[in-house]
């Protein structure tokens, strides 16, 4: 058996274990620039407010109702993060992080009497050690196990966040409960393309009259995904992805830029942070894409975004080939366009491939001190800060952030910890 613990509404939570005075009130966190609405409580959907929204089409509203606002705090929901994944390492040593608020756990040799007694308590653990709700859903598969927390989490009061789907007829009606956009894996291009095909739930797709669709639309993923939809366990701890061919570096700029040396620092550093990313997955790019972005409110043109795009032409993940891409991109951008003033610009990698399947090419390659750079980059900066090692067209502290709400970091930072006054 498999358990998926989610923690709800997880930023939201995380801001507030310091500040409970939140707790049943409105909240939201903003994204990166406080731009847009990334997280919010019930209290605040319940108002109608929705995701990804923007912060300041929205002020008048969440001031009437006097909702909180904060900026995303990221090393305090990290650090909390790695807290409630070492605090399930007390229900079985085998938690597979899936992403920064979800795990799975493996009970797999693991004898469990009671899985729904199980299941709450880990999330007493978690709120009592951490003051973090989680909801629990446990069955046979990881993405039966997805489809169980969909479940515990959607029906609350009645399954007082854990379910346990162990029988075949829980299985089944939950296969026809759940869409098939809902099935974990699928995204919402290739649900689009089931649909058209009348496969609407996962009970559709486990269907033998869909069995060749589902082989034809996603190949060997699909079949994959129906046996974890039937019961039979044959995904590994690797997440689902199959639709991510591609990482991105964006951000908004806290005011608009006009000079062609800031934009070339800040693409410098999308590129380094993007080719960081692909290390750490061991994964090389084969083509490198530069967005900018203008104030579509504040120019008279319709045309506000711009992109162009470059094969490489080798397999890469060196952050001097990246950014020395993206910089050429970028000025290619600026040369083609009247536009002078950018409010935003990322740096995209696509057309992905495992490190280890790269091909050499006969005639052009990367040069091969890049490799060891890279390695001697990621050692120092691991071990001393981010940035203390950087490329010469990087600054080390423009990577400016608008945070006006940022609540301090609690559990990261010393000068900021939790100050408690006895009288």
């Amino acid at each position: 058996m498999y358990a998926l613990i989610d923690c709800n509404n997880f930023y939201v939570s995380c801001e507030r274990v310091f500040q409970p005075k939140w707790q049943g009130k409105p909240v939201v966190v903003l994204s990166n620039n406080d731009g847009c609405i990334i997280s919010r409580s019930e209290e605040a959907k319940a108002l109608g407010i929705g995701m990804a929204v923007p912060e300041f089409k929205i002020r008048p509203l969440l001031k009437e109702k006097g909702v909180g606002v904060f900026s995303s705090n990221y090393a305090l929901y990290g650090d909390l993060s790695n807290r409630l994944m070492k605090t399930m390492e007390y229900f079985t040593p085998n938690v597979e992080v899936y992403s920064i608020d979800e795990a799975f756990l493996d009970f797999n040799g693991i004898t469990v009497e009671n899985f729904h007694d199980y299941g709450l308590q880990m999330r007493t653990r978690a709120q009592k050690w951490l003051s973090l709700p989680i909801c629990v859903g446990i069955a046979p598969t990881r993405v039966l196990a997805k489809a169980a927390n969909r479940i515990a989490k959607k029906f609350q009061d009645t399954t007082k966040g854990v379910y346990v789907m162990d029988t075949d007829e829980k299985r089944l009606k939950a296969l026809k409960w759940m869409k098939i956009d809902d099935v974990w894996g699928i995204g919402w291009r290739t649900a689009r393309r089931l649909k058209a095909k009348n496969i609407l739930t996962a009970y559709d797709f486990t269907q033998p009259w869909a069995e060749a669709i589902v082989k034809k639309e996603m190949g060997v993923v699909g079949t994959r995904l129906k046996c974890e939809l039937e019961g039979q366990s044959v995904l590994g701890p690797d997440p689902i992805d199959i639709e991510k061919k591609s990482i991105a570096t964006t951000r908004s700029f806290p005011k608009q830029l006009t000079d062609y040396d800031l934009l070339r620092e800040r693409v410098s550093t999308f590129a380094t942070v993007t080719a960081e990313k692909l290390r750490r997955q061991k994964s090389c790019c084969q083509t490198v894409i530069v967005m900018m972005v203008a104030d579509k409110h504040n120019i008279d043109i319709p045309k506000y975004h711009y992109s162009q795009a470059m094969a490489l032409p080798f397999p890469t993940n060196s952050a001097l080939t990246i950014s020395n891409a993206a910089i050429k991109l970028m000025k290619d951008i600026m040369d083609d366009t009247d536009t002078v003033k950018f409010k935003k610009a990322g740096v995209i990698v696509s057309d992905l491939i495992p490190e280890n399947t790269r091909q050499f090419n006969l005639f052009t390659d990367e040069d091969p001190r890049h490799l060891a750079i890279m390695k001697a980059m990621d050692k120092v900066n691991g071990k001393m800060g981010d940035r203390v090692v950087r490329l010469g067209a990087q600054a080390r502290t423009t990577w400016d952030m608008k945070q006006e709400k940022l609540s301090p970091r609690y559990t990261t930072r010393f000068d900021q910890i939790l100050t408690v006054q006895c009288r």
